[in-house]
């Protein structure tokens, strides 16, 4: 169980992940309007939406039921709670006995099928269609996930994020084919978790997986767009936590810490800076194909899980 030192240090990296994340969504979006050669928003636009928002008042359907109302509050929640057990800044979890990758499938499934289920019960049809190409995208995009993770647990014979980030940071040699293709096929999972083109179009949030927010507004509207910004971050710095933990702490005193507060921006900055380089080198497709796109995950991680099987 975590001391009290340890689960304030959770607490701290949720909240400073949180305030981060407006940021690098707006962050995106300037990629993207420098790539079409159009000056666009402005870093901190989305700040400014969320501000304005939280002074509106909330608006919902008539037919709208429980599950509509608690949504926002259930995605914003169920994401500090994995923000507070990542490896943010040491190798290690604050709050290990959360930091379990099988845990964190059922955590992010809990966003899923809340965020899914609030388009239907918002009563739209419109809506309702958002919620089951959500529902769509998580039954292509969670077998690689969990399949990718599933390769580096067993190398480390273990399930917990912080003993197999310590493992990655002290040098991992076992197998390190296996691990080098089971970071690219979780690193194809991030991607489109991230809502990034093809499978997604950030700036159109009612055409693909954001259409439940289509009956969203005010309050609720603002404390779901905070909660699925916190989410491509917590995806990001989950990556970069399994794959990518150089530069954390491997013991948390003063100059180390500080050189791991430092390297959290740049290493996300990185991380998302190369995800719109690649996003906007698409173009856009049809929904229907994106099962297609998907298998190249899936075999890359299928492909990862037999070099491990063959020890490479």
């Amino acid at each position: 169980m975590p001391n009290l030192s340890m689960f304030l240090l959770g607490v701290v990296q949720a909240l400073i992940l949180l305030a981060l994340a407006p940021f690098f969504t707006g962050f995106s979006r300037m990629i993207r309007a420098r790539m079409h050669s159009r000056r666009g928003p402005g870093v901190l636009q989305d700040y400014r939406d969320i501000i304005k928002l939280l002074k509106r008042q909330d608006v919902a359907p008539a037919s709208a039921g429980f599950v509509f109302q608690v949504t926002p509050y259930v995605v914003i929640s169920v994401m500090l709670l994995v923000a507070m057990a990542l490896p943010v800044f040491s190798q290690h979890s604050p709050v290990g006995v959360i930091a379990d990758l099988i845990t964190f499938a059922y955590l992010f499934a809990i966003v899923r099928f809340f965020f899914s289920l609030s388009g239907v019960d918002s009563g739209s049809a419109y809506a309702g269609l958002g919620g089951i190409r959500e529902l769509t995208m998580g039954v292509l995009v969670e077998p690689i996930m969990i399949l990718s993770l599933l390769v580096v647990a067993l190398i480390e014979r273990s399930t917990n994020l912080g003993s197999i980030s310590a493992s990655i940071s002290g040098g991992y040699l076992q197998s390190p084919i296996a691990v080098v293709l089971a970071m690219i096929a979780f690193g194809f999972a991030v991607y489109i978790e991230m809502g990034k083109l093809p499978f997604d179009m950030a700036e159109a949030e009612q055409e693909l997986q954001e259409g439940p927010l289509t009956e969203y507004s005010g309050v609720s509207l603002a404390v779901l767009k905070m909660g699925l910004a916190l989410k491509k971050v917590v995806m990001a710095q989950f990556f970069i936590s399994v794959f990518l933990p150089f530069g954390n702490a491997a013991v948390l005193d003063l100059p180390s810490f500080l050189i791991a507060v430092v390297a959290l921006p740049i290493k996300l900055a990185i991380l998302f800076f190369a995800a719109g380089l690649i996003e906007n080198s698409m173009a856009r497709g049809r929904f229907l194909m994106a099962s297609r796109v998907t298998w190249i995950g899936f075999g890359v991680a299928v492909l990862a899980f037999v070099f491990y099987l063959t020890g490479l």
